[in-house]
C-alpha cells in the first residue's frame, strides 16, 4: 500500500525522522530507508539504537501512539493515490481478479488509506498486526494467498521496500518491485518494474500488461 498505491512512503519518512528526534538524535536517510516497509516495533529500535537510548517495555506504546496519530493526522490532509493507480486496478477489478492489500501499517492507520484507494477494489485487506510476524517474514503474503484460494506461487506482488520484496519472495509470490529510488536494495529473484515497461512505477499499465507481466516471469 505504502509506497505502490499511496505516496506515503514520504509522509511516513516527517514522522520517522520526526521519531528520531523525539528519541534523541535523527537518523540519517541511510537510517531511514532501513525502516521502510519495516514493523513499527523495527522502526523504534533501529531510531533508539542510533540514539543511544534503552527502550523500557512501556515506551512502545508511548512512542506507537505518538507516531501513528501524527501518520494519521497527515493522512486525513495530505495522502495522495499514485495516478493510473484507480484506473488499473478498475480494469483488474473488471476482469474478475481479486487483489489483496497486505501491509505492515496497522489497522488503525491502514483503513483511512485503504478507503482513499478504494476498498471495494479489494477481496481482502490485511494489515501488520493481524498477522504473527510482520513483514520481511512471509506470514502476511502466505495468509493474503490464503483468503483468495490459491498457493503463494500463483500470486503476483507488487512491492516497493526491501522488506516487502523479501517478505513475498519468501512467502513463494512472483514479485515485481517497485523501488522508490536506486538506494533500495532490491532482493535476487525480484523483477524491478524498469525492467518491464517504461516507468518507475504502475502508471501507464493497464490490466492487460499486468497479465503479460505475470506470464512472462512465472515461465522463469
Amino acid at each position: 500500500m505504502d509506497g505502490t498505491l499511496t505516496d506515503s512512503e514520504p509522509l511516513w519518512g516527517e514522522a520517522t525522522y520526526a521519531l528520531s528526534e523525539r528519541l534523541g538524535k535523527r537518523i540519517t536517510p541511510e537510517i531511514r530507508q532501513q525502516t521502510v516497509g519495516s514493523t513499527f516495533n523495527n522502526t523504534l529500535e533501529i531510531c533508539a539504537r542510533h540514539a543511544g537510548v534503552t527502550l523500557a517495555p512501556g515506551d512502545y506504546e508511548i512512542h506507537r501512539q505518538w507516531l501513528f496519530r501524527r501518520v494519521k493526522d497527515s493522512f486525513s490532509s495530505r495522502l495522495e493515490v499514485f495516478p493510473g493507480v484507480r484506473d488499473l486496478l478498475a480494469d483488474l477489478k473488471a476482469d474478475g481478479i481479486q487483489m489483496v492489500v497486505a501491509t505492515n501499517t496497522q489497522r488503525d492507520v491502514a483503513d483511512a488509506a485503504i478507503d482513499a484507494v478504494g476498498r471495494g477494489f479489494f477481496a481482502d485487506t490485511i494489515c501488520g498486526d493481524e498477522v504473527e510476524r510482520g513483514k520481511p517474514a512471509p506470514d502476511i503474503y502466505e495468509e493474503a494467498a490464503r483468503r483468495v484460494g490459491h498457493s503463494p506461487g500463483d500470486c503476483l506482488v507488487f512491492e516497493d521496500s526491501t522488506a516487502g520484496m523479501r517478505a513475498a519472495l519468501d512467502a513463494g509470490c512472483v514479485v515485481i518491485g517497485l523501488p522508490e529510488h536506486g538506494g533500495v536494495d532490491v532482493p535476487q529473484g525480484v523483477t524491478p518494474i524498469n525492467r518491464l515497461h517504461d516507468s518507475a512505477h504502475l502508471a501507464p499499465a493497464g490490466a492487460r500488461d499486468v497479465y503479460a507481466w505475470f506470464e512472462k516471469l512465472y515461465a522463469v
